[in-house]
């Protein structure tokens, strides 16, 4: 991508309004742009880290045996009645039909859907385990919108659902999804940043679990066991005072926010739609659910959060929305060829590639928004330079120096 071409303009100044360090750095970056309070554009730059954090969320449903669907966000007043959230589910988005009179909402979540959609395709104990995950926009009706992408009101999350004969079963595959998560925090770049946390199962089950990442924008307080290094929320370390792990008693105040749940609901949602199957007797029981959620903007949010210097955002490799970003930082014409050369170079050895070609902007502009915008790797071509490239990680102040025929080998063997 030439950024000549790019319609996007980064800021000199983040926002007013904006107080999260990741709202900041992303409308600055010119990776979203703010639509209204909670509601955010992702801009072509943004939109590339999500499809890549898309992309990796769902290669580890699929692993895990997930079947992709899609849902609707459009869900009706009845199925809501039957669960008893109409009128309890403080932030749903509900609205009548202008025609037809009929109430709907908008989906803030999708028990109401996945419950009796299972009905057309759950009837004897063959028909389990079964798992089935989506990627879709919520909706919800937050009081207060907060921390730039780590609470909004429109949202991209992937749902998935599993079905199962037993709590054997369930408890089987919560830990599969367990670590399904720890990898998807891992190539996301925040594991080490994230806790696994005991969190309350409501009126499900004693405990559901949370995965915390800790960041001051976080409106969550932790507790680390300082003995196993769990983590509990403050409503259980209110009702326990010990780890309900390891039992340990001290503990590590921090301010986190949640980058996923995890739900073992049982017979929740299953049991007010009459999901049921037929064990090897024939006799009916209700069908055992689990649920575990990501949100996928609220993700690419907590990487910011943790992955930024005071020059701009530091892109974990997997998600940045390009590789490699290409300088020109002399407009003459050898240095233009070459440029150029490289740029073809890389294009056609699939590396990922933003070529800076614009002739308007000056050195140092372009260095400064180069480090806002936060490729992994940052290539510098110089007429000092002669024909070597000036290559340079992002996390990184060395500086290396390397030709045409290595610069290939180094990006895809990412050891620069």
């Amino acid at each position: 991508m030439r950024q000549s071409e790019l319609f996007i303009k980064t800021k000199k100044e983040a926002p007013k309004d904006e107080e999260a360090i990741n709202s900041k750095l992303l409308i600055r970056g010119g990776f979203i742009d703010k639509s209204m309070a909670g509601v955010y554009t992702f801009l072509p730059l943004g939109l590339k880290v999500i499809k890549k954090i898309e992309n990796i969320i769902r290669e580890e449903m699929i692993k895990i045996g997930g079947q992709e669907i899609l849902m609707p966000a459009l869900q009706s007043k009845s199925d809501w009645l039957k669960t008893g959230r109409w009128d309890s589910y403080d932030a749903l988005f509900k609205f009548t039909s202008y025609y037809s009179k009929n109430d709907y909402a908008l989906g803030p979540t999708h028990e109401e859907v996945v419950s009796p959609l299972m009905k057309n395709f759950i009837f004897s104990y063959k028909d389990l385990p079964f798992y089935i995950f989506q990627i879709q926009n919520k909706f919800r009706d937050e009081v207060r919108v907060k921390s730039g992408l780590l609470r909004t009101k429109e949202f991209l999350m992937k749902d998935l659902y599993s079905f199962h004969c037993d709590e054997k079963s369930l408890d089987k595959y919560y830990e599969k999804i367990v670590a399904a998560y720890w990898n998807i925090f891992k190539k996301t770049g925040i594991k080490s940043y994230t806790y696994f946390t005991f969190a309350s199962g409501g009126s499900f089950s004693k405990y559901s679990h949370e995965f915390q990442t800790l960041t001051p924008a976080g409106e969550d307080i932790i507790y680390i066991c300082e003995k196993c290094q769990m983590a509990i929320n403050k409503e259980i370390i209110k009702k326990e005072k010990s780890c309900p792990q390891c039992g340990g008693k001290k503990f590590k105040e921090e301010k986190a926010v949640e980058t996923g749940n995890i739900f073992k609901l049982k017979s929740k949602y299953s049991a007010p739609f009459k999901l049921k199957y037929k064990d090897k007797n024939g006799k009916e029981k209700d069908v055992i659910m689990g649920c575990y959620g990501i949100g996928l903007g609220r993700l690419m949010g907590a990487v910011v959060e943790v992955c930024n210097d005071k020059k701009g955002i530091i892109w974990p490799e997997a998600i940045a929305p390009y590789r490699a970003h290409l300088i020109n930082l002399e407009k003459s014409v050898k240095n233009n060829k070459f440029a150029e050369e490289i740029y073809k170079h890389l294009q056609k050895s699939a590396i990922e590639v933003i070529y800076d070609d614009r002739e308007e902007k000056g050195p140092g502009e372009k260095l400064v928004e180069a480090d806002l915008i936060g490729i992994p790797y940052r290539l510098i071509i110089s007429g000092k330079n002669g024909n070597k490239i000036e290559i340079r990680k992002r996390s990184e102040e060395k500086v290396k120096l390397i030709d045409k025929k290595e610069l290939v080998k180094l990006l895809k063997k990412n050891n620069v």
